[in-house]
C-alpha cells in the first residue's frame, strides 16, 4: 500500500471522527446540562418550571414535525396531547388497581401509542387535503373531541377529569417519583430521548421528503412519491410524540381534564413553535422554553398575560418571520466572519426606542385593564414599581408620548441598522463566509 493511500485513509478516518464528534457533542452537552440544572436551580418552583419546559419542548417539536417539516398548519394538535394524557392516567389507575409490575418511566409510551392510534385515524381523513382545508379539518376534529370529552363522562370524567396517584406504581431503584426532582429527571430523560428521535427522523430520506412535500408537492409526485402518504406518516409520528408529551403532563399533574383539548392548548404550542422559529430544529425548543417561562412569570404579574403573547406573536410574524432561531441563524455567519461588531452599536441604539415602545404599550394595556376590569379597586395602581393613577390624563399623555417618540426614533434608527447589517454581510462575503 502506497504512502499516499495511507495518508488518504488517515485523513478520511480523521474526517469521519470529526463528523461523529460534531454530531454527538450537542447531545452530550444537553444531557450534562439537564443533569446539572437541578444542582443550580434547587427550589421547588424552579424544578416545576423546568418540568413544564421539558413537556412543552416535546410537544412543540412534535408540532414542528407537521408545520416546519411538512408544511401542515394544524389548529387541533392538542387532541393527541390530551388523549395521550387520558390514556396514560387510565393505564396508571389500571396498573394500581391490578398491582401490575409496571414502572412509571414506561407509562409515557401508553400516551405515545394512544396519540399514534388516533392520529392514524384522524390523519387518514385530514391529510387528504393540504393548506387551509387541512387546517379547518384539524380545527373541526379538535372541536369534535373536545365536545366528546363532556359527553363521554365514563372515560373523560366530565369537567373534573380523571385523577391518579403516580407514587403507587412499582418503585424503580427506590424511586416512587413523589418528589418534583424525581419527576424532573423523568421528564428530562423523555424530552431528550424524544428530541433525539425526532432529530434523527429529520436526517433520514423520509425527513428530506417531508421538506420536499412542504416546498413542492407536485414535483414529489413526479419523482414517484405520494404526497398524501408522506403527510400521513408525518402526521402519525407527530401524534405519537404529542401523546408522549401529554402523558408526561398527565403524570406530572396526576390529572387529565377536558382543558387539554382546548383551543388554548393548541394555540400555545402554535405560538411557541412560531416564536421559536419553524425553520430550524432548535427553534421550537427556544420557543417552548420562552413561552413556558413567560406563562408562569406573567400569570403572576398580570391577568391579561395572554394578550402579551398575542402581541409577541404578531411582532414575530411581522418583523422576524424566522423566529428566534431565524435571528440566531442570520447572525451566526457574521459571528464566524468577525463582522458582528459592526452591527452591535446600531442595535444598542435601537434599544432606546424599543424600551420606550415597550413601556408605552404596557402602560396603556395595564391602565385599560385597571379601568375596565378592576374598576372596583379604583384607579390607583402600580406599574414597574411606580404608583400612578389609571384615570390621569397626564399618565395617558405620557404613555402616548412614549409611543410617538419611539415611532419617530425608529424612523431614523431603522435605516442605520439596515445599513450596518448590509455592511457586515458584505464584509463577511468578502471573507468567504455566506451571510
Amino acid at each position: 500500500m502506497s504512502e499516499r493511500t495511507l495518508r488518504s485513509d488517515a485523513a478520511s478516518g480523521s474526517a469521519r471522527t470529526t463528523s461523529t464528534l460534531r454530531r454527538v457533542t450537542p447531545w452530550a452537552v444537553s444531557a450534562i446540562v439537564l443533569l446539572a440544572l437541578p444542582l443550580v436551580l434547587t427550589s421547588g418552583t424552579s424544578l416545576s418550571v423546568l418540568s413544564l419546559m421539558g413537556i412543552a419542548i416535546t410537544f412543540a417539536l412534535s408540532y414542528n414535525m407537521m408545520l416546519g417539516q411538512t408544511g401542515m398548519l394544524s389548529f387541533g394538535h392538542a387532541v393527541y396531547f390530551g388523549l395521550g394524557a387520558y390514556f396514560t392516567i387510565h393505564a396508571l389507575n389500571w396498573a394500581i388497581a391490578t398491582r401490575a409490575p409496571l414502572p412509571l418511566p414506561l407509562m409515557p409510551l401508553v400516551g405515545g401509542f394512544a396519540g399514534l392510534f388516533f392520529a392514524s385515524i384522524f390523519g387518514w381523513l385530514s391529510t387528504r387535503r393540504s393548506g387551509t382545508t387541512f387546517s379547518m379539518i384539524s380545527l373541526g376534529l379538535a372541536e369534535l373531541v373536545g365536545s366528546s370529552a363532556l359527553i363521554l363522562r365514563t372515560f373523560f370524567g366530565g369537567e373534573e377529569g380523571v385523577t391518579t396517584n403516580r407514587t403507587k406504581l412499582l418503585r424503580l431503584v427506590d424511586w416512587n417519583f413523589g418528589s418534583q426532582l424525581q419527576m424532573y429527571y423523568l421528564i428530562a430523560a423523555w424530552c431528550l430521548l424524544c428530541a433525539l428521535a425526532m432529530y434523527a427522523i429529520t436526517r433520514t430520506p423520509f425527513g428530506r421528503m417531508c421538506i420536499a412535500v412542504r416546498e413542492n408537492p407536485e414535483r414529489v409526485q413526479f419523482v414517484g412519491y405520494n404526497p398524501q402518504v408522506v403527510r400521513y406518516i408525518a402526521f402519525c409520528m407527530s401524534g405519537f410524540f404529542a401523546g408522549i408529551a401529554g402523558a408526561l403532563n398527565g403524570i406530572n399533574f396526576e390529572i387529565a381534564n377536558s382543558a387539554l383539548f382546548g383551543a388554548a392548548q393548541s394555540g400555545t404550542v402554535l405560538l411557541a413553535t412560531f416564536i421559536g422559529g419553524i425553520g430550524a430544529f432548535f427553534g421550537p425548543i427556544l420557543g417552548a422554553v420562552l413561552v413556558s417561562y413567560l406563562q408562569v412569570m406573567l400569570s403572576d404579574i398580570t391577568e391579561v398575560w395572554q394578550l402579551y403573547f398575542g402581541l409577541m406573536f404578531i411582532g414575530v410574524v411581522m418583523f422576524a418571520p424566522g423566529g428566534l432561531a431565524g435571528l440566531a441563524m442570520m447572525h451566526a455567519p457574521l459571528l464566524r466572519a468577525g463582522t458582528l461588531a459592526k452591527v452591535i452599536p446600531s442595535y444598542l441604539l435601537a434599544i432606546i426606542p424599543t424600551a420606550l415602545a415597550f413601556i408605552g404599550v404596557v402602560a396603556i394595556i395595564e391602565m385599560t385593564v385597571q379601568l375596565a376590569v378592576k374598576h372596583s379597586d379604583g384607579p390607583a395602581m402600580k406599574l414597574f414599581g411606580v404608583g400612578l393613577s389609571a384615570d390621569s390624563l397626564a399618565v395617558w399623555g405620557g404613555a402616548l408620548a412614549m409611543l410617538a417618540i419611539a415611532a419617530i426614533l425608529f424612523r431614523f434608527i431603522a435605516p442605520r441598522v439596515a445599513a450596518a447589517l448590509d455592511d457586515a454581510r458584505i464584509t463577511a462575503r468578502e471573507r468567504g463566509i455566506v451571510a
